[in-house]
């Protein structure tokens, strides 16, 4: 879809859109959200929707951002601790690995 294209007000929908389905466990559209209205929050001329849009992107961005710094801490400790875990670090794996921890 090209942005260009697409009304202000249809804009301000898609984006609100995208925001209400990071919630619903798709940080992802968080991501995809900030990339593809930056331009039109923060570079455009301005126009009537551009301060929702901005807010959209902006709180899309820290939604992201702390989605992506909680996953990087669990992937740390899980990495560095599944062996200290037992039952629990083994249940969580995919694999288990042979050896000692």
């Amino acid at each position: 879809m090209n942005l260009e294209r697409v009304s202000n007000e249809e804009k301000l929908q898609l984006c609100r859109k995208y925001y209400l389905g990071g919630f619903l466990a798709l940080p992802f559209l968080w991501l995809v959200n900030v990339v593809w209205f930056f331009r039109a929050a923060f570079l455009a001329p301005p126009f009537g929707e551009q301060p929702r849009i901005k807010s959209y992107v902006l709180r899309s961005a820290l939604g992201a951002a702390l989605w992506g710094l909680g996953l990087g801490v669990w992937v740390g400790l899980f990495q560095s601790r599944r062996g200290q875990w037992g039952a629990l670090g083994d249940a969580l794996s995919f694999t288990q690995p042979m050896g000692e921890p």
